[in-house]
């Protein structure tokens, strides 16, 4: 073993880490991103990813019983059976140990590195092995597509069935609603619509999307262990407004672009899509940091708060939706353009 390390500085705050695990929770529950995200029980990345910090900080001279427990929560839910045993059930339960593996393999030998760039190698760790063990094992990656699409489909089934079993045990209440907001007459239909054009995208995207998902887990794992944990395993996890990335992964978003618009490489345009997204998500987040670092504090996390709830009301929810459109492709724009700008170099600009 290592010798001890010192002490961690313990993190401070929960609050902004509890909403934002809540949210990791709770978000991916919602219909439309049921239809969408591949992992729709994110604590299934997460802890796993949890256990394997507390592994790495009792190596570090951390407490032995924590890595314990949270190893025994990871051992728990990778045996719980699922409801509906599938192909999908068994990838998704290893995806998520073979990416708390790499990361912890990773915390092991890059101690001076800061989370992002570990979250990034372990990723990238955990992609080669899952398509090293997809060529050999019976799960080819056409069959891996397929078993997203049936998972998507069966949990947009699900939704349908739900909304129509409570319109045909209150038809009076439903009716009545009707009646006071014409438009809901449609909604079963449109949601069925909407449902399916999120699960059609979901199908094609899961690789981005599920890197994205891992990639949160991962924050949201280091995060906590360094709240609860005792021996220090890196850097703090900065606050967005600082939140920043080396340049050169311009390259990815780069290469998707060139892939998807040359027609001779329209074979690997699945290939392309996804690395504009994963790529694209990163430059946006990092526009967020630009954004939240002109901005007052907590001005931005209102805005999002106001939007969500925003997204459940009848009419007022196309204003939210065009709002965190505009807000994304802004937030991408920034982002990129500080790749070259690096606008928080310059001096903040102070009233007159």
């Amino acid at each position: 073993m290592t010798a001890p390390a010192a002490p961690a500085r313990a993190e401070r705050g929960w609050g902004k880490l509890v909403f934002a695990l809540l949210a990791f929770v709770v978000v991916p529950t919602i219909p439309q991103f049921r239809a969408l995200l591949p992992v729709e029980h994110t604590m299934a990345l997460f802890v796993p990813a949890l256990a394997a910090c507390f592994v790495v900080g009792w190596w570090a001279g951390g407490r032995l019983w924590m890595a314990a427990v949270f190893v025994a929560a990871a051992v728990y839910l990778a045996l719980q059976p699922a409801q509906l045993p599938s192909v999908f059930a068994n990838l998704q339960r290893g995806w998520s140990l073979l990416v708390a593996g790499a990361f912890g393999l990773v915390c092991l030998f890059g101690v001076r590195r800061p989370l992002f760039p570990r979250a990034l190698v372990a990723l990238g760790i955990a992609i080669v092995l899952a398509v090293v063990m997809s060529g050999l094992g019976p799960v080819k990656g056409p069959a891996v597509e397929h078993a997203v699409s049936v998972e998507l489909a069966r949990r947009n089934a699900e939704t349908m069935n739900t909304l129509n079993t409570f319109i045909g045990q209150y038809p009076d209440d439903w009716n009545t609603l009707v009646r006071k907001v014409p438009r809901l007459d449609s909604l079963p239909a449109e949601t069925q619509k909407q449902l399916g054009l999120m699960a059609t995208a979901g199908a094609g995207l899961y690789p981005s999307l599920l890197l994205l998902e891992s990639l949160m887990a991962l924050a949201l794992a280091w995060a906590t262990y360094h709240r609860l944990g005792r021996a220090r395993l890196g850097p703090p996890l900065a606050p967005l407004k600082e939140f920043r990335f080396n340049d050169q992964l311009v390259w990815g978003l780069i290469v998707g672009l060139t892939i998807v618009f040359l027609p001779t490489l329209s074979t690997f345009a699945m290939v392309g899509r996804n690395l504009l997204v994963f790529f694209g998500a990163l430059y946006a987040i990092r526009g967020l940091g630009v954004l939240a670092f002109f901005l007052a504090p907590g001005v931005l996390g209102v805005a999002a708060a106001v939007g969500f709830v925003m997204l459940w009301a009848p009419y007022l929810n196309v204003v939210a939706v065009l709002g965190f459109l505009s807000l994304a492709l802004a937030a991408f724009g920034l982002g990129l353009g500080d790749t070259w700008a690096d606008w928080r170099s310059r001096a903040r600009p102070t009233p007159s």
